[in-house]
């Protein structure tokens, strides 16, 4: 019998507060893993968590203080203007 198991596996948290998740897509057969893919996504402070992992949203909550997501979109803010 085949299965499809979606595991988050990994989740970093970067010096900008940004979050990057990797999402392992398993195909398992007779309880023997036979395949394996890999999601990645990212999410920026003060992103929305709907529909995220409570991994995941449990770590954003930790570590987006209001001080890093100001600073992130000071940061974005700069880095738009620079490139005008």
């Amino acid at each position: 019998m085949l299965e499809k198991k979606l595991v988050i596996d990994q989740i970093e948290v970067l010096r900008s507060g940004t979050i990057q998740v990797r999402r392992a897509d398993l195909i398992i057969e007779d309880g023997k893993e036979i395949a394996k893919t890999y999601h990645r996504h990212c999410l920026a402070p003060g992103d929305d968590l709907a529909g995220q992992d409570e991994r995941v949203s449990a770590v954003a909550q930790a570590v987006w203080t209001p001080e890093v997501i100001k600073e992130y979109k000071k940061k974005m803010k700069e880095l738009e203007e620079q490139n005008k």
